[in-house]
């Protein structure tokens, strides 16, 4: 369907952000695990957690409550988030 973002593409794109923007080497966005909780087996801290929100929202054009950041631990749950506030366009 176009307009929509499908949750894979969703999840590669916010791991290659992550990746580049953490300057991770050996990890593609394929092989990173979306389920790996960023602060406490990647070791980011908030003021990492803030610059990928920025990031992100100005790369999908949403907002991100400073609020929800301790709900976003994983891509996964970053790419659901993202998901649930991109606009519906049919």
């Amino acid at each position: 369907m176009p307009g929509t973002q499908n949750i894979e593409g969703i999840i590669r794109r916010v791991a290659g952000i992550i990746i580049d923007e953490l300057k991770l080497e050996d990890v593609t966005a394929d092989t990173f695990n979306p389920d790996m909780d960023l602060v406490d087996e990647l070791g980011i801290d908030s003021m990492d957690l803030a610059t990928i929100a920025l990031v992100l929202q100005d790369e999908y054009k949403i907002t991100i409550d400073e609020d929800d950041y301790p709900k976003l631990k994983t891509i996964r749950l970053i790419s659901e988030y993202i998901k649930e506030k991109l606009p519906l366009l049919n």
